[in-house]
């Protein structure tokens, strides 16, 4: 391997690295760090192939973080390339969850901790949130996914839809939506 793709892969891992280690919350609460490191920082992908990314991964089995991460580095340098940002991402909350465990086995009870956590979830949070507000921003362009992104809402608040048929349904009516244009325009 040359000096140059030891170099790019150490890039990805270290980069990825960063973001795992830096986020609490884990997968939504990456997505506006990943996508910053990215697309911002690093130009590894436009801001139309984040959103499209992260619309890919949340469709698949897995942890969020690490698929857009493998996704990521596969585009960067395909196999190794997706290893490397895999490992970069998973290896800090590894570290961390050894050292939680070995630290909090006997302090869990202690008030001080509990209300620490307790800020720290209301940060998390307020990620999720701006996360959900970025998305919506690129992503709903129309009345029509608008209204689609509305009735997503209300199966999955208030009906309990599993998100597999959120995302199947979603990709049929977008589908439907394109070939009624496209019958439209002949």
């Amino acid at each position: 391997m040359s000096n140059k793709n030891t170099k790019e892969l150490w890039e990805i891992f270290v980069t990825f690295f960063k973001i795992g280690a830096f986020t609490i919350g884990g997968g939504y609460a990456m997505l506006p760090l990943i996508e910053k490191e990215v697309v911002d920082h690093r130009h590894w992908v436009n801001e139309e192939e984040i959103v499209d990314i992260f619309a890919i991964v949340q469709s698949v089995p897995g942890v969020i973080a690490i698929n857009t991460s493998m996704f990521v580095g596969y585009k960067i340098a395909k196999i190794k390339g997706a290893i490397s940002a895999a490992l970069g991402v998973i290896l800090p909350s590894f570290l961390i969850i050894l050292a939680i465990y070995y630290v909090m086995s006997g302090i869990n009870e202690n008030e001080f901790v509990q209300k620490a956590f307790e800020g720290i979830r209301a940060g998390v949070t307020a990620l999720i949130l701006l996360t959900a507000i970025k998305l919506s921003k690129k992503t709903i362009k129309s009345y029509v996914s608008a209204i689609l992104a509305a009735i997503a809402f209300i199966l999955m608040v208030f009906f309990k839809t599993n998100a597999i048929v959120i995302v199947l349904g979603g990709g049929i009516a977008g589908y439907i939506m394109y070939m009624l244009r496209k019958v439209k325009k002949i």
